[in-house]
């Protein structure tokens, strides 16, 4: 009887595991938005659309066909599959980690990393966590979105971003410049604007007062 109810209480252990993993699963593949959805998360979507310049209409949580529209634009100008549906690509993008990551944290490292990487490339080390620290000092910034995603998606915000360095490999240099950036380490000395002089067409980012050079990029307030 003893052996029965050992066998018993395992059984039920085990449907009680695998109902949690089932469950874990399905919330993951429900982290998907579209045409239809509605809730909080949607309004959060419609939220950072619309402080990136992405979409005008109501943050009232309805994804409707006008945040369709915004989510292909930004799908369309950040390299996407433009399907108007907010998936796991898209969330990352937006920096909305999907179920089971490590939190917003993890999400700002790995963009952050990857942007230095197809910014920084071949520079110093220094300057590789200057462009990081730029970023974060936007962040803090009254004048830029206040998050790591928020900054980097801003239309024509970075040049990696229009030619799609963003996807390439990242370097290991990066990763490490991205956490000691999120650290406190600032080698640009508060900069919130960075350029190469070399290939730097805009007249305006030349009038930013310089604060110093590293490696080809100068680093202005």
């Amino acid at each position: 009887m003893a052996e029965k109810k050992r066998l018993a209480l395992a059984l039920a252990l085990l449907f009680a595991v695998n109902s949690i993993i089932i469950s874990q699963a399905q919330s993951a593949q429900a982290a998907t938005y579209r045409v239809g959805s509605t809730g909080s998360e949607v309004r959060t979507i419609q939220t950072k659309l619309k402080n990136w310049g992405y979409y005008d209409g109501s943050v009232d949580g309805i994804y409707g066909s006008q945040t369709a529209e915004a989510v292909k634009y930004f799908q369309r100008s950040n390299g996407l599959s433009a399907d108007g549906i907010v998936g796991a690509a898209t969330r990352k993008a937006l920096g909305m980690p999907s179920a089971g990551t490590s939190g917003s944290q993890s999400a700002s490292l790995d963009l952050l990393a990857r942007v230095i990487s197809a910014e920084a490339r071949g520079e110093p080390y220094s300057g590789q966590v200057a462009v990081g620290a730029v970023i974060l000092n936007r962040v803090e910034h009254p004048s830029f979105p206040n998050t790591v995603a928020g900054v980097v998606y801003q239309p024509g915000a970075f040049t990696c971003m229009v030619d799609g360095q963003i996807d390439q490999p990242v370097a290991d240099s990066a990763v490490r410049a991205a956490r000691e950036a999120l650290n406190g380490a600032d080698p640009s000395g508060g900069a919130i604007y960075y350029f190469n002089p070399s290939t730097a067409t805009s007249a305006w980012i030349w009038s930013r007062p310089l604060i110093k050079v590293i490696g080809n990029h100068r680093f202005c307030s």
